[in-house]
């Protein structure tokens, strides 16, 4: 046993011998003075040697409030950052009178019908939330990671990848309109869940939902060509051009009505057996 150890034990003896002293003894009055000064001598005494941890208890105290603090400032940042998605959110609007056609970040499409709006936040290729005021429809990139929720009223629409329209009407009545793929309708506060599948129109209007059949095809049964590219036209937007010897004639064709312009004037090509160019910045297609 080593001699600081010894006199540890020795000193610890002797202060239980003095207090033990202390506590038999009867108690004597002083004045407050005389008792203030008596505390601050057995102060410096009895707690020099611990003066040093309670520095150390008071800095741990200080690092607790500061982790405290820290905290706080995390969750007010968190809060700030919602915010700030909330303000930074992209808007597009559709003012004019024909269909808009705008990109989202995840390379979905969406055709914004006239007076419609779009909202959706900066961090939309992992969160896929959308909101539509208006009519729109949308073709969606594939991305099992991330659902694609269409929000209008108090319908939530979740796909993962499909096409279908999204129309707001009157009263926070909503229309969906599934052409391909597969798409889930939730309705606020509810927990049933409607499964739609292509041809499926969805309405939900005065608190009351209700699935029926829509036709999604524009049919040509032995029509000319040219009541093709007039539809193309009405329906695209693009002038089409093509040897006046093709126009008249005969085609039979099923087109869904949210086809993809580039497939079709490619289908309408392969069957003639033309060539064709789409020019993007005059709306054009030429056949020859």
């Amino acid at each position: 046993m080593s001699n600081n150890v010894r006199l540890k034990e020795m000193d610890e003896k002797k202060l239980e011998e003095e207090l033990k002293k202390i506590w038999d003894e009867t108690p004597v009055l002083h004045s407050e003075n005389a008792k203030e000064a008596s505390w601050e001598t057995f102060q410096s005494k009895a707690f020099a040697a611990k003066k040093s941890k309670f520095k150390v208890w008071q800095f741990a105290a200080a690092a607790v409030l500061v982790f405290g603090v820290a905290g706080s400032v995390f969750f007010y940042n968190s809060n700030s950052l919602q915010n700030e998605l909330l303000l930074g959110s992209t808007v597009v609007e559709n003012t004019t009178s024909v269909v808009k056609t705008v990109i989202l970040p995840d390379s979905s499409k969406v055709e914004l019908n006239a007076n419609s709006k779009i909202t959706y936040a900066a961090n939309f290729t992992v969160n896929r939330k959308i909101e539509i005021e208006g009519e729109a429809y949308f073709k969606v990139k594939k991305d099992k990671k991330h659902p694609f929720q269409v929000l209008c009223n108090d319908i939530t629409t979740t796909v993962l990848g499909t096409s279908f329209i999204v129309k707001e009407q009157a009263q926070n009545g909503t229309i969906v309109e599934l052409y391909e793929g597969s798409v889930q309708i939730n309705i606020k506060n509810q927990d049933k869940k409607w499964v739609l599948e292509p041809g499926d129109k969805f309405t939900y209007r005065e608190k009351t939902a209700a699935i029926t059949d829509f036709n999604r095809f524009t049919d040509f049964d032995n029509d000319k060509l040219s009541a093709v590219t007039a539809y193309i036209q009405k329906t695209y937007g693009y002038k089409v051009t093509m040897p006046e010897e093709y126009l008249g004639k005969p085609i039979t064709i099923r087109i869904n009505k949210k086809e993809d312009l580039k497939d079709l004037t490619q289908l309408i090509a392969e069957m003639y057996n033309l060539n064709f160019e789409i020019n993007e910045e005059l709306k054009e297609i030429a056949f020859q």
